[in-house]
């Protein structure tokens, strides 16, 4: 196979949960322009969309009947879905914990588990969890300073979380060969404060955040045979951030 034919995504069936936030559009993007058939599922679903409550089984359940009935298997899933409930560690209630861990470690755990099963049965599927730095490194403050921006402690435990259930499930079912990878964005550019911006670039090595070009080929990389002998690994796309 040629190199630009393992980067293609053509007749691939690709699910991105959250696939209309700030990092899901992009990767929608991303994986529809190597030409998979991507399916956006959220919550709150508008037109074009699946709705999907990502912490609850049965609507999970659900969703993977509609797309099995429509399409007949799912190659690819992106676990995109993320909840931001509370804020950090003085200003966040019990429940706001329980209500963002509902979607963040059960519901993630319920997709992996849920999606891998037709991928289990082709003995073939991707499956990319969405992570962050913050599941990597701690959070620098500073940057936060003059701006309304925080930075959630429910959020660093989830991607935490994460990063090591991908490490998990990708020895669990590689001899399935079913593949699972975490990517882990920076900043992302999404009209942010001016002052948070500068703060954020000045820390950051690459001296920007990312933005959606960044995101894509990191995707389709994941997504595609071009890492058919890549599984258990978290791909950092953070201009050198957790590099310092």
């Amino acid at each position: 196979m040629k190199t630009l034919d393992l980067f293609s995504l053509d007749g691939k069936i690709a699910l991105v949960s959250g696939g209309a936030g700030i990092v899901g559009r992009h990767l929608v993007r991303g994986l529809s322009e190597a030409g998979a058939t991507v399916i956006v599922a959220s919550r709150n679903a508008g037109a074009g969309s699946e709705q999907c409550d990502f912490s609850s089984e049965s609507s999970i359940v659900a969703l993977r009947q509609r797309i099995l009935d429509r399409h007949g298997r799912i190659d690819v899933l992106f676990n995109n879905a993320v909840a931001r409930a509370g804020g950090d560690l003085m200003d966040t209630s019990a429940d706001e914990w329980e209500s963002a861990m509902a979607l963040n470690s059960t519901g993630l755990f319920l997709s992996c588990r849920l999606f891998s099963e037709p991928m289990i049965e082709r003995k073939s599927g991707s499956i990319v969890n969405v992570a962050s730095i913050y599941g990597m490194v701690g959070p620098d403050f500073n940057i936060y300073e003059g701006t309304p921006i925080h930075n959630s402690v429910s959020y660093a435990f989830a991607k935490g979380g994460m990063i090591n259930l991908t490490r998990y499930l990708a020895s669990f079912l590689a001899p399935h060969n079913v593949r699972v990878n975490t990517l882990s964005p920076g900043g992302v550019e999404s009209g942010q404060p001016e002052r948070f911006i500068e703060n954020y670039s000045k820390r950051c090595p690459m001296r920007r955040l990312a933005n959606g070009e960044d995101l894509k080929g990191a995707a389709v990389f994941l997504a595609s045979d071009a890492s058919a002998y890549v599984t258990g690994q978290n791909l950092a796309v953070d201009g050198g951030w957790t590099a310092i």
